[in-house]
């Protein structure tokens, strides 16, 4: 057991379990956060995917020894009151079917537009590669990526 302490969604937090721990367990099963989901395991979903100093990995993969004194954003912490843009172009959009990759989803997009904010259609489906989606919803998950993108611009 060793004590990791980092930042999780702007909190300070501090964790007592094994150091080979994956940060989603953590954040599931610790930390009771359960906006972030288990997908496959082995990092090929994206239904994991969190951020860790602004950039989107995936928790399923991340050891707990990897965020000490790391800043982790949730899905939970991306926006208190769901108000990010692409939160708001998510539901405009009537992006979510199941709803069990948004989450991920979300996250992965995040990280792209933290980035650009005028990405192109090509650099959205490549960005978003490896994010899988069962209900195949890749059509809406794109023009709503590039609608919170003209929102955050001003268009």
């Amino acid at each position: 057991m060793t004590t990791v302490a980092f930042t999780i969604n702007g909190k300070p937090a501090s964790v007592d379990a094994d150091a080979d721990t994956p940060l989603l367990w953590v954040i599931r099963e610790h930390l009771k956060l359960t906006g972030t989901k288990f997908g496959c395991g082995a990092g090929l979903c994206g239904a994991c995917t969190v951020h860790i100093n602004g950039r989107a990995v995936r928790s399923c993969q991340t050891q707990l020894s990897q965020v000490d004194n790391a800043k982790v954003t949730t899905i939970e912490g991306l926006s208190p009151d769901s108000s990010h843009p692409l939160q708001k172009a998510w539901i405009a959009h009537q992006v979510p079917q199941c709803g069990y990759c948004q989450s991920g989803q979300i996250m992965q997009a995040a990280s792209l537009l933290a980035k650009s904010t005028d990405p192109t259609k090509a650099e959205v489906v490549a960005h978003m590669d490896g994010n899988l989606c069962r209900c195949m919803s890749y059509v809406r998950i794109q023009r709503a990526i590039l609608r919170a993108a003209a929102e955050m611009r001003g268009v």
